[in-house]
C-alpha cells in the first residue's frame, strides 16, 4: 500500500500504479497546530487494478487522525484477505469499507472520518462514497463524467437542483456532514462503473479542495496536462483561498488531500 499522512510537513507522490499514473499530495491546513486528519492511500489489487481512497477525521470530533488511519488501514488488510481468494473487487471493496467502519466503531472513543474510494479495474472506474470527500471523472475537453454527491444537506440541495454549486460554497451549512465511517447506520453510496476513455482523469478530493475551489476551476486544471502540474495549480489555489479571505472566493482553511489518477493513451493498431 502507498500511504500518505503529512502528519506535519506536505507529503506527495508521483508513481506509476493500476495500469496507469497516480499523484497524491496531502498537507495539513495552513497556521494548524495539531496534526494532518487526512489520510491518503493507493492500495493494488491485482496486476491491472488499484484502489485509491482519501479518508478525512471530522475535525468536530476526537482522534480524526486515529480514524482516518483506521479506516484505511482496515480498508487495506480487507483487501489484502480478499485478493488472496481471489474474491470480485466490487464485492471485496464493499467488506472492506463494512470492516473499516467496524474498526473506527471499535476505537470507542467517538471519532469517525468520511472515506472515498475509487477502484480502478483495467478501464473501468466505479467510486464508492462515505461523507463529503468527493471523486469525480474529467474527459480531456472538460466534461464531467462522473461526480460523487456530497453526504450533506447543501449536497443533497444540489443534486436536487435547489442550490447552485457556487452558492453551495458560501453556505452556512457547508460543514454539515451527514454520512461518516464511525457511526452505526453508515450508508455506502456505490456510483456505477464508468469506462474510462483515453487521457480521461480521475480525481480524489478531500473537502480542503472541493471547499476552496470551484468545480470549473479544478476540471480546467486536471483536464489536460502533466498531473503533477495540476495537482502543484490546485492545491497552490486552494491554500492561498484558505489564508486570503475575499467576497467573491471561497475560504475554509482545513486539511487539504487529492489524489490525479489517468490511464496512459494506447493508440490501437488494426490489422490489414
Amino acid at each position: 500500500m502507498i500511504l500518505l499522512d503529512g502528519a506535519t510537513e506536505p507529503d506527495q507522490v508521483d508513481i506509476s500504479v493500476g495500469g496507469g499514473f497516480m499523484v497524491a499530495f496531502t498537507c495539513r491546513a495552513p497556521d494548524k497546530e495539531s496534526e494532518n486528519e487526512d489520510c491518503v492511500a493507493a492500495i493494488p489489487y491485482g496486476p491491472d487494478a488499484v484502489v485509491l481512497a482519501v479518508a478525512d477525521g471530522a475535525g468536530g470530533l476526537p482522534a480524526g487522525r486515529r480514524a482516518s488511519q483506521t479506516a484505511v488501514r482496515s480498508l487495506e488488510q480487507s483487501l489484502n484477505v480478499a485478493a488472496a481468494e481471489t474474491m470480485q473487487l466490487r464485492t471485496a471493496i464493499l467488506n472492506g469499507i463494512d470492516s473499516a467502519n467496524e474498526a473506527v466503531l471499535a476505537l470507542g472513543n467517538g471519532s469517525a472520518t468520511t472515506l472515498t474510494v475509487v477502484t480502478i479495474e483495467g478501464r473501468i472506474a466505479r467510486s464508492y462514497q462515505i461523507g463529503d470527500s468527493e471523486a469525480m471523472v474529467v474527459g480531456q475537453r472538460g466534461k464531467m463524467r462522473a461526480q460523487t454527491m456530497a453526504h450533506s444537506p447543501t449536497g443533497f440541495a444540489v443534486e436536487a437542483g435547489l442550490l447552485d454549486q457556487r452558492d453551495a460554497l458560501h453556505h452556512e451549512e457547508r460543514h454539515l456532514v451527514s454520512n461518516f465511517i464511525g457511526m452505526a447506520d453508515m450508508r455506502i453510496d456505490m456510483g456505477a462503473g464508468i469506462q474510462l476513455n483515453p487521457l480521461d482523469t480521475v480525481l480524489l478530493a478531500s473537502d480542503g479542495l472541493t471547499d476552496n475551489i470551484h468545480i470549473h476551476e479544478i476540471t480546467e486544471m486536471i483536464r489536460k496536462g502533466p498531473l503533477n502540474g495540476a495537482v502543484s495549480s490546485m492545491t497552490s489555489l486552494a491554500r492561498r483561498r484558505m489564508t486570503v479571505e475575499t467576497m467573491h472566493q471561497p475560504s475554509k482553511p482545513d486539511d487539504l488531500s487529492v489524489v490525479l489518477f489517468r490511464k496512459p493513451y494506447k493508440r490501437e493498431v488494426k490489422s490489414v
